[in-house]
């Protein structure tokens, strides 16, 4: 993650960039945030208090909070303390929303296919990397696709999941032909 931090009414010393760097870098670790991700740091001085702003922007979201406190630190660490719950929040949202359709999306049968029409096509490629098929429904959510290929981490088979049209999801696994 890179940062963007400015001082309003203050000049940001080495310390304060050392102190936002090493908390905001320890925010790396959720899956939510990218390496390209640019954390921006306002911090403000008033006559009483210091102010700490944070935006981070997220493949799910806008992560956001502002803390106002005496001491800049304590504003620092209550700050991240805030947008880690904010992440969770969304973790378990995400988790929640597909625990349900786990269940009911492969029992479900697919009820009729789309005519083939002519469509220009684009090609991409794609690495396949191994991971259970519950990751792989939370990853295609997080980039914002409504399909995603991986190879299963049981069969070892590339896989593709898919959201379906009418609720759930759907999985694609490819056999390999017999020669």
């Amino acid at each position: 993650m890179r940062f963007e931090i400015i001082g309003k009414n203050i000049s940001v010393t080495s310390n304060m960039r050392e102190q936002i760097e090493k908390k905001l870098g320890a925010l790396d670790k959720y899956l939510l945030i990218d390496p390209d991700t640019t954390a921006r740091v306002v911090a403000r001085v008033y006559p009483n208090s210091q102010k700490v702003e944070v935006t981070i922007p997220t493949k799910v979201g806008i992560l956001r909070t502002e803390v106002i406190e005496d001491d800049f630190y304590t504003a620092v660490d209550k700050a991240i303390d805030k947008l880690e719950d904010q992440i969770r929040r969304q973790k378990t949202r995400l988790s929640r929303r597909h625990r349900e359709h786990l269940s009911n999306a492969f029992v479900e049968i697919e009820e009729k296919e789309d005519e083939a029409k002519s469509i220009p096509v684009r090609t991409k490629t794609v690495v396949a990397d191994v991971m259970p098929l519950d990751e792989a429904i939370m990853q295609m959510e997080l980039v914002g696709h409504s399909f995603f290929i991986y190879t299963d981490e049981e069969s070892e088979k590339t896989a593709v999941v898919y959201r379906r049209a009418r609720g759930g999801y759907g999985l694609i696994e490819v056999e390999e032909p017999e020669l």
